[in-house]
């Protein structure tokens, strides 16, 4: 169940950046800093949760690899955020640093 507890924050991790852009625009600040405040208390609480049986360093560095990764997809496909062939691979690299961490747990 830890391992469960540690993708949804990794997931959850992806949503606080996305309301800090949202709160970038004066119309939508206050929504937006609301829904990062909450991603971050869910996301925090998760990882409080998957640390009890997954180690300190394991468990940070999936739920970081989780929310950098996402966060990277979710600006390129709904902010426009450059892409690049290095930038991809960047992605992959950290992915796969996140698999591995969790095989050779």
């Amino acid at each position: 169940m830890a391992w469960v507890y540690l993708l949804l924050a990794g997931l959850f991790e992806i949503g606080w950046p996305v309301g800090l852009k949202i709160a970038q625009q004066a119309e939508t600040r206050t929504i937006g800093i609301v829904v990062a405040v909450a991603f971050m208390v869910v996301s925090g609480l998760l990882l409080w949760l998957a640390q009890k049986q997954i180690p300190i360093g394991t468990s940070y560095a999936v739920w970081t690899g989780i929310g950098a990764a996402g966060t990277f997809l979710v600006g390129v496909l709904f902010y426009g955020d450059p892409t690049s062939l290095g930038r991809y691979i960047g992605v992959a690299l950290i992915v796969g640093g996140v698999a591995t961490l969790k095989l050779s747990h």
